[in-house]
C-alpha cells in the first residue's frame, strides 16, 4: 500500500521553461514528477531525488542542478480512481512541495510504465496544462520561488 505522503516536484529552467510529463494510465493528465515515500524512514528530499530519477532520468543532485524544499504542502482527496493503491479508509493525502531548477530544457528518459510524453512550456502555460489545480498552483508559484541565476 501506498504511503499517503508524497512530493511534488517542478523541473524548471532559470527561463522558467517547465517540464510536464503525460500519464500513461490517464492520457491528457499533464503534470509535474510526483511520487510517494516509500518508506516513513525516507526524507522527502531523498522522495524527490529518486522520483526524478525513476520518472525522467535526471540526477537532481548533478552539477548545476538544484533541488529545493519549497516549505509548503498540499492536502488533497485522492482521486477516487487511485484509492485502492493506499490501505482502507485513506482519502487524503499529505503532498511536499520541491523546485529542481537544471540550465536548460532537456529531453528525458520517460519511465513509460508511468508515463507517454514530455513538453517543456513556459510556466504560465504549464500550469494551464495540469490537470490537477495544485499542481497548476505550484507552478503558478515558480516565478516567485525561483531565484535569479539558478
Amino acid at each position: 500500500m501506498k504511503i499517503p505522503q508524497s512530493v511534488l516536484v517542478v523541473i524548471h529552467t532559470p527561463a522558467l521553461q517547465v517540464l510536464l510529463i503525460e500519464r500513461a494510465d490517464a492520457p491528457g493528465f499533464w503534470q509535474s514528477v510526483t511520487g510517494s515515500r516509500d518508506s516513513v524512514d525516507e526524507t522527502f528530499e531523498a522522495t524527490a531525488a529518486r522520483e526524478v530519477r525513476e520518472e525522467t532520468g535526471l540526477d537532481a543532485h548533478a552539477p548545476g542542478h538544484v533541488l529545493t524544499d519549497w516549505g509548503l504542502e498540499n492536502v488533497y482527496e485522492i482521486y477516487p480512481q487511485w484509492l485502492h493503491r493506499y490501505a482502507p479508509g485513506v482519502t487524503h493525502n499529505t503532498e511536499h512541495l520541491f523546485g529542481l531548477c537544471i540550465p536548460r530544457p532537456v529531453p528525458v528518459a520517460l519511465s513509460l510504465r508511468e508515463h507517454r510524453d514530455q513538453a517543456w512550456l513556459p510556466w504560465a502555460e504549464a500550469a494551464e496544462r495540469c490537470f490537477s489545480p495544485s499542481n497548476a498552483e505550484a507552478i503558478s508559484w515558480l516565478p516567485r520561488f525561483a531565484r535569479p541565476g539558478d
